[in-house]
């Protein structure tokens, strides 16, 4: 019966793989969604009739296995098609000032950006005012507001921008005004009162612990920290930072178990589980791996029901072609495809990995390293599609920190319950305090470990070296089967010698050799920090550092290259989390700090860790300088108490420095053109380098870079990044003005030095923006 089983699950993988092929295939070539559903059913009927001709009474599984495949993916197609008129309506509004009228679909959080970014099923969309109807999905960012709960009607008037092919959203809109028409009402109005309430007794407690404490109950991420944040994706748990599909399995099992417990029959045991689980989705908001897990324990908890339990790959691919036919662009959401291929591994793969390791360890321990080190093989390959690093210490903080996960969320929901009675709910949520602060604690451990993630440039190629090594190691792990063929479990041997020696060789690079590889005498250093801001001044041994960027490995990483323990001036030009997201690595090493204004708390708390750690803080504004070493630096701008250019990109601190073998050279923050025009009065003379406004963006003034005339124009911004970011005429302008162009997303790290009054440019990769190599450098 097992074997059987197993065959019957296994022949539902290519069903599987083949409504996905086609979800994706319909949501990235919209135009080509009728054609699926025609030759989808076209397909599925002829094999039918076929069938049903044919002399052999005897219908073969496969053959109608092959009719399922064909009109499940002519039905997924079809969501798709009957979708796209309303999403080419939507496109329409591209780049317009518009309304809507929406629903709230999802739970909030917190963006880069400051705004609070969620998604919405419009009803109206279009000229203020006066919207037409349209339903469409939409992702939208506001300034905080409350009320913005499950099931709630609200009015946004904003920007609107388009979203690539793929993304569920068919627009992203920019509000700046938002009007709660109708708060969540019903089940979801209840759902939201006890979320309100959980979070409110969670935040009281204290840090670490009360900001995750939320997401790990309730899916409420709004309170985790950037800081934290970072520390979760560095350690690899960034899967425990929100509610996730796992948390449906442990609600589901938590019932099922205590009404059995009680003397329940199977259908109470099926029906109050599958109502728990109704709830706790509701209570969390559907997410994509809370949709994926809640599908599969329905259907899990049927076969039950039927009398046939049954939850494998089989109950799994269930899951993720209903899911997929109901909603096509989930097939292309991160989150749903890391969910069900965890969900994958923790199946197929995590058994013969713990059997594996059971030959050198005790099974309990071998099953406790077999389940995270499963989850971590099959998700690896997925990540480095998008991510920019890879966690080599996931396996261990999630061996320390899974564990927690469940009692947090277990005794956080108790706390939900019992919400009416206040003494009790707040000892409950004092109780899931702990396991929530374990888990905090083991992340920021975890991710100060050295050389505990791997810094990767995202995309297919990555991903097939990752799927590479992921395969070569689970060979290893596995017993019998595949692996215990010589040929392979000697290729893939030579696969993981050979990647230690590569990672050995980089190690020795970036840290202890990275000094050797780069010319002593820079004087200006911009660092590849991906889409941000972190630039150096050196003069005499004395460093200033303008702006960090927001990814501490990356700036880390340039630091010790360029042999920098200390920094002498820190100059936060404004408070953009691409600007100052990596802060972090710099305390207790900064002398003094120059920054822009201010216009939150949050701003006002980085800057006291900065002063805790030993840090003079300066408010900084035109007419003040210094000097850095032998070097003199100039503030430029904001203005003084200016009320026309309030804290953001336009009050961004522009720096100059000059003498001290630094050249002449200028900071322009992420100034826009208006301040740029404005700035041109205060220009006198040219300068050798300049680094240029917004990482390249199309909003500059022409006047202002024919004044400066830089020889060197430094452009920082991420590889293959969002924004289009150096636009191509801003490239074409600088270049116009005389400059060289040196972009930190192509060509990496960038140094400029001067050489018998001689600029002289060192680049970390030699690339053109077509991706060639570049002779000249």
């Amino acid at each position: 019966m097992n074997g059987s089983t197993r065959v019957r699950d296994l022949r539902l993988v290519p069903l599987a793989l083949a409504v996905w092929g086609a979800a994706l295939l319909c949501v990235f070539l919209p135009e080509l969604a009728w054609w699926c559903v025609g030759i989808g059913i076209a397909v599925g009927f002829t094999i039918l009739v076929l069938m049903l001709r044919g002399g052999d009474q005897r219908v073969r599984a496969k053959d109608g296995l092959l009719v399922v495949l064909a009109l499940s993916m002519a039905a997924a197609a079809m969501t798709a098609a009957f979708a796209g008129p309303a999403r080419a309506g939507a496109a329409d509004l591209d780049g317009r000032v518009i309304d809507i009228v929406a629903e709230v679909s999802s739970s909030s959080s917190v963006g880069r950006d400051g705004r609070l970014w969620f998604d919405v099923q419009t009803s109206f969309a279009g000229t203020p005012g006066s919207p037409d109807p349209l339903s469409v999905p939409m992702r939208v960012g506001v300034e905080r507001v409350p009320g913005l709960d499950l099931g709630a009607v609200i009015r946004v008037t904003g920007q609107a921008k388009t979203t690539d092919p793929g993304e569920r959203a068919a627009l992203v809109l920019f509000g700046t005004t938002v009007e709660i028409l109708q708060p969540a009402r019903g089940i979801f109005g209840v759902a939201a009162q006890v979320r309100s309430d959980f979070v409110d007794r969670a935040t009281r407690l204290p840090e670490p612990g009360a900001g995750l404490l939320p997401g790990l109950a309730v899916g409420d991420t709004r309170a985790v920290s950037e800081e934290l944040n970072a520390a979760m994706l560095s350690s690899g748990l960034s899967h425990l930072t929100a509610v996730s599909g796992a948390n449906c399995a442990i609600v589901v099992g938590a019932v099922f178990w205590l009404v059995a417990l009680c003397g329940g029959g199977r259908w109470l045991r099926v029906v109050l589980a599958l109502t728990a689980l109704a709830a706790f989705v509701v209570l969390v908001t559907p997410e994509p791996s809370v949709i994926r897990a809640a599908v599969m324990a329905g259907l899990a908890m049927l076969t039950l029901l039927c009398g046939r339990p049954s939850a494998g790959v089989g109950v799994l691919c269930l899951a993720v072609v209903g899911i997929l036919v109901a909603d096509p662009w989930l097939a292309a959401t991160p989150g749903f495809v890391l969910s069900a291929a965890a969900t994958a591994a923790l199946i197929v793969l995590a058994p013969p990995i713990s059997r594996g390791l059971s030959r050198w360890m005790p099974q309990p321990l071998g099953l406790a390293i077999g389940i995270p080190l499963a989850a971590q093989l099959s998700c690896g390959p997925i990540i480095a599609l998008f991510a920019e690093q890879q966690s080599i210490i996931g396996i261990p903080a999630n061996m320390l920190a899974g564990p927690a996960a469940p009692i947090a969320t277990v005794i956080g929901l108790l706390a939900c319950l019992a919400a009416p009675i206040p003494p009790l709910a707040d000892l409950f949520a004092a109780s899931a305090w702990l396991p929530a602060a374990w888990i905090s604690v083991t992340a920021t451990v975890s991710a100060a470990v050295p050389g505990g993630t791997a810094a990767v440039v995202p995309g297919i190629g990555a991903a097939l070296i990752v799927a590479l090594l992921s395969v070569a190691i689970g060979v290893l792990l596995c017993t019998g089967g595949f692996a215990a063929v010589r040929w392979v479990r000697g290729a893939s041997t030579t696969v993981l010698v050979v990647a230690v020696a590569l990672v050995g060789a980089r190690m020795l690079l970036d840290e202890p050799l990275a000094h050797t590889m780069v010319p002593e005498n820079w004087a200006i250093a911009a660092c590849d920090v991906g889409q941000g801001d972190a630039l150096l001044v050196r003069s005499e041994e004395q460093v200033a550092l303008i702006d960090t960027g927001m990814e501490p490995d990356l700036l880390s990483t340039c630091l010790n290259a360029l042999s920098i323990d200390r920094i002498d001036l820190l100059v936060l030009t404004h408070f953009d989390a691409d600007h100052v997201g990596a802060v972090s690595v710099v305390e207790g090493r900064v002398d003094t700090v120059l920054h822009g204004p201010t216009d939150s708390g949050q701003q006002e708390q980085l800057l006291a860790g900065l002063a805790r750690g030993g840090a003079d803080l300066v408010l900084a504004s035109a007419g003040m300088h210094g000097t850095l070493g032998a070097a003199k630096w100039n503030v430029l701008w904001p203005r003084k108490d200016s009320v026309a250019f309030p804290a953001g990109n336009d009050a961004s601190l522009v720096v100059e420095f000059a003498g001290g073998e630094v050249p002449r050279s200028l900071f322009l923050g992420d100034l826009s053109a208006v301040p740029q025009r404005m700035l041109s009065g205060q220009i006198r003379g040219t300068y050798a380098v300049v680094k240029v406004a917004h990482h390249g963006s199309a909003d500059q003034d022409p006047g202002l870079y024919t004044l400066l005339r830089p020889a060197v124009a430094i452009l920082s911004a991420g590889e293959d990044n969002d924004y289009g970011h150096p636009r191509a005429e801003t490239i074409a302008l600088a270049e116009a003005a005389g400059a060289l162009t040196v972009r930190t997303d192509l060509q990496g790290r960038i140094l400029i030095g001067l050489k018998n009054d001689e600029l002289t440019v060192w680049t970390e990769r030699d690339r053109t923006p077509d991706g060639t190599a570049d002779a000249d450098k």
